[in-house]
């Protein structure tokens, strides 16, 4: 941990940042930046992609505030350096350095940073290299404590090698709880005596104090703890009304990915849809009352002078009081040019009704996932053909002129009459606003490739093989090329990468750190990507990509995070598995009996349910 007050490097940025693309990624002192203060406790929080994207993390933005308002604390921003910024940084020796105080980031006292998919891990190893740490936990002998969160603890073990500690869940108070342990005991015990009193705060992950053992066929034997270490670590669930932030949000000076105001409403879904990551391990459902989102607005509306308010949420009208909190939103914003926004809908005529009356643009979105009736039983996701033409109906004669509609394939049971529907369903809906007498919208259809994440139902299931991907998107490609409809699709090679990655365990850290040294950076970027990198590294660090990617996993094999609880317990989720096979739904607990899925504990459901606080 840093020791002495550490000198701004300013000086040696600013002429730099004439040969950058956008200096603007790198300057700091934003509208409502916060104020740092010198003499304080140091904390880094680290998004590892470029400045605008970044800056409109909620999580993020959530966690920073929180620090500061630690006594004697200042927390700053890192983001990953472009390519032209890393290259001029390397060429002049200088560190990756804090965006508010332009300090380096090697000199704070704990340097945080953000895990939010599989496709950064090169560039999380790039930041702690550029922040002139050792990229391996075991190496930092001194240097701040270095901490992963955000959504890839779901499975952080293929990190597992280059992270001191990890906060598993949601951080609003865990992190917090670290950041005064470690100044507290700064200066009086040793990195060790520090790491270890830490790992043993609720939420917290030592990676070091698990040991795996593996068969000789390289499945996981077993998984041990050391003596400090509970044998299942549990992540943190917290409530929405007592962590009312960001109330002063950080305005950019560049165009940000998402410019506008994001609140928001509620945490979690009980959907069920078996293939959704974040609809499981964000159980149980904790809504934010409608008063404290109605002041939240308003109060950050004053202090950021954005025209758009977004309500986040995995899926914005299952908010129970959204009909309220949206009309009294409406009433109050009347005449001062906001709008609102829903960035999630479901495809049925409730969520197109509100969120066409909200939504001023020319499009919608929608993710019906599968075409047939079948496949959308095994997803769990069992909307009808009938509210699909509703909705589409509903959006055109709203004004609606572009329909976004996002498809997956190599999804478990898939057949090719599962593929070949996708145009044809595609197609009827086009036919049903015609026969309403409307011109037809202008339909974008994207389609990515099924990846079984952690903590699924699908966590069982093989990946589908690439030669496989490509003949299901020759199908697509040769029956939607038409006037009117825009097929795209995500790249399969990227695919692999992600599947490798999210459900791999400690042996992956070789491969992250190989492509890592042969350049791997902004791998979600298409034009950064490389998978004959990738390839070589998983050789070289001796990997069977197919080991990994197109294995079925049987009911009772070891998984690499069978030590993390998310929540649904794994009996369950292989229920889910099993009742996905045979096309079976499973409703909405909210609205139905509990399934028993484990993430409710003592009887909290009815109070979370209505933003009443835990």
């Amino acid at each position: 941990m840093g020791n002495k007050i550490a000198e701004s490097l300013w000086e040696r940025i600013e002429p730099i940042l004439l040969r950058v693309q956008r200096p603007s990624r790198y300057l700091g002192c934003e509208w409502n930046a916060p104020e740092i203060n010198e003499g304080d406790f140091r904390v880094v929080v680290a998004y590892p992609d470029i400045y605008e994207i970044g800056v409109s993390n909620l999580g993020l933005s959530i966690i920073q505030e929180i620090t500061n308002s630690v006594e004697g604390v200042s927390c700053e921003r890192v983001f990953s350096p472009a390519p032209d910024m890393e290259e001029e940084m390397r060429k002049e020796g200088i560190p990756l350095f804090s965006l508010e105080s332009h300090r380096p980031v090697g000199t704070c006292d704990i340097f945080g940073i953000s895990i939010p998919h599989e496709l950064t891990y090169t560039n999380i190893l790039n930041l702690i290299n550029l922040a002139g740490l050792p990229i391996k936990a075991v190496e930092r002998k001194e240097g701040p404590i270095v901490v992963g969160g955000g959504y890839g603890t779901v499975n952080p073990e293929p990190l597992a090698d280059f992270f001191d500690l990890f906060v598993l869940g949601e951080a609003e108070e865990s992190f917090a709880e670290l950041v005064i342990l470690v100044k507290e005991a700064k200066g009086k015990k040793s990195r060790e005596e520090i790491l270890r009193d830490a790992s043993r705060l609720p939420g917290i992950y030592r990676p070091s104090d698990f040991q795996f053992a593996y068969f000789e066929d390289g499945k996981i034997a077993g998984v041990s703890s050391s003596g400090l270490a509970s044998p299942v670590l549990m992540k943190r669930v917290v409530d929405l009304d007592k962590h009312p932030r960001p109330l002063r949000p950080i305005v950019p000076f560049c165009e940000a990915v998402h410019d506008r105001l994001n609140v928001e409403i509620f945490r979690g879904c009980t959907r069920g849809c078996r293939f959704c990551q974040a609809g499981m391990i964000y159980r149980p459902v904790r809504e934010r009352s409608p008063k404290l989102i109605r002041r939240l607005i308003e109060e950050t509306l004053g202090i950021t002078g954005y025209d758009e308010v977004s309500l986040c949420s995995l899926s914005s009208t299952d908010y129970t009081q959204i009909v309220q909190v949206v009309n009294e939103l409406k009433n109050s914003l009347s005449g001062t040019h906001v709008s609102i926004t829903l960035p999630s809908l479901r495809m049925d005529g409730f969520s197109v009704e509100i969120g066409s009356g909200l939504n001023a643009a020319g499009s919608l979105t929608f993710a019906p996932e599968a075409a047939t009736v079948r496949l959308r039983r095994v997803l769990n996701k069992p909307i009808s053909e009938t509210e699909m033409i509703e909705a589409i109906v509903k959006a055109v004669r709203q004004g609606k002129r572009r329909i976004k509609l996002y498809f997956m394939i190599g999804l478990p049971t898939e057949r090719d009459e599962d593929i070949e529907e996708i145009p044809k369903l595609v197609f009827r809906l086009r036919d049903a606003v015609r026969a309403e007498g409307f011109p037809p919208p202008s339909f974008n259809i994207s389609v990515s490739s099924f990846v079984p994440k952690a903590h699924t139902p699908f966590q069982w299931c093989a990946q589908e093989t690439l030669d496989s991907l490509e003949r299901k998107q020759r199908i697509l490609r040769s029956a939607l090329q038409t006037r009117g409809v825009n097929l795209s699709w995500h790249d399969k090679h990227m695919s692999a990468v992600e599947g490798l990655l999210a459900r791999g365990d400690r042996r992956l850290g070789k491969v992250i750190e190989n492509a890592w040294k042969k350049g791997a950076r902004f791998d979600s970027w298409s034009e950064h990507f490389s998978f004959p990198v990738w390839e070589e590294s998983c050789v070289e660090a001796g990997v069977d990509i197919g080991f990994f990617l197109f294995r079925e996993r049987d009911e009772k094999e070891i998984f690499p995070w069978d030590h993390l609880n998310f929540g649904p317990s794994k009996e369950f989720l292989f229920r889910e598995y099993q009742r996905a096979l045979s096309c079976e739904i499973t409703p909405d607990c909210r609205y139905d009996e509990c399934y028993g899925c484990g993430a409710c504990k003592d009887n909290v459901k009815s109070h979370l349910l209505k933003g009443e606080g835990l």
